[in-house]
């Protein structure tokens, strides 16, 4: 077999991310050391290999303004299971990051995902609205099929935010300021203004779901944002790491649970 027919039969995997030899290193086309290092942002470069298109200032700004809301809550389930884990297991930081990371569902982070799809589902439906009163028809008409099917508006309620989310309005001011106030923006703050006449009462628009809005009027894909909450719920989880180490607390965590549980028999 000739060298020629040898190359011919290697399988072939293109990819337009990186790729190293034995001198360079290259990251969307430029040279990781002397195009990118010093010169670029994480957040610009985190878009930047979504989308293979470099972002604006603006967009980086809102992808920015999202990752701070999403990077920590205090002790919610997520941080709680980072610093059980690590009690476990102290030798293996990689474990405890990957147990809070793997808590990002439908009820914590996995909202931004959920109604950045909801918003584009909507969308999708028809021709973009034109004003204010267009986006509240079409919100109407979501948030009904959505009751009759039975489903949760994403985005809609918060277990502690009651009224307000104060993310909520400072994501919008943001988006606004740069411009990128877009069709999935809008048509969830149209949610927010019409879905007590659906639900029969009046719930605030959440942070998460605002932060899926906001993103997927980046241009982001909107099955991929959960991934960028995870990103932004990877450096909050580290900082409990390193709080867990200076102060640690999930021993007594442990201890409390196993002292007050109650034994009943199977079925009861």
């Amino acid at each position: 077999m000739t060298e020629h027919d040898r190359a011919a039969t290697v399988p072939s995997f293109p990819t337009s991310i990186g790729i190293s030899d034995p001198d360079t290193i290259t990251v969307l086309g430029q040279d990781l050391a002397a195009d990118l290092m010093g010169n670029v942002g994480f957040t610009e470069l985190a878009m930047w290999l979504v989308t293979q298109q470099r972002p604006t200032a603006g967009q980086v700004r809102v992808l920015e303004a999202v990752l701070v809301a999403l990077a920590d809550h205090g002790f919610t389930p997520t941080a709680i299971a980072s610093r059980l884990t690590y009690l476990s297991a102290p030798d293996s930081v990689q474990g405890a990051l990957a147990a809070g990371l793997l808590g990002g569902g439908s009820r914590f982070l996995g909202v931004t995902e959920d109604t950045a799809l909801f918003l584009s589902r909507a969308l999708a439906e028809g021709p973009e609205p034109a004003d204010d009163a267009s986006f509240d028809a079409l919100a109407l008409a979501a948030v009904q099929r959505a009751r009759a099917e039975r489903r949760l508006v994403p985005g809609l309620g918060h277990h502690l935010h009651k009224v307000t989310d104060p993310r909520t309005p400072k994501l919008l001011a943001i988006a606004d300021r740069e411009g990128l106030r877009g069709p999935h923006l809008r048509l969830f703050e149209a949610i927010g203004r019409v879905h007590p006449q659906v639900l029969g009462r009046t719930l605030p628009l959440n942070g998460a779901g605002t932060c899926g809005a906001a993103l997927a009027d980046l241009g982001l894909p909107p099955d991929l944002l959960r991934g960028f909450a995870l990103l932004a719920r990877t450096a909050g989880l580290l900082g409990q790491l390193a709080e867990e180490r200076r102060r640690p607390i999930a021993m007594d965590i442990f201890q409390t649970v196993e002292q007050h549980a109650r034994y009943v028999e199977p079925g009861q």
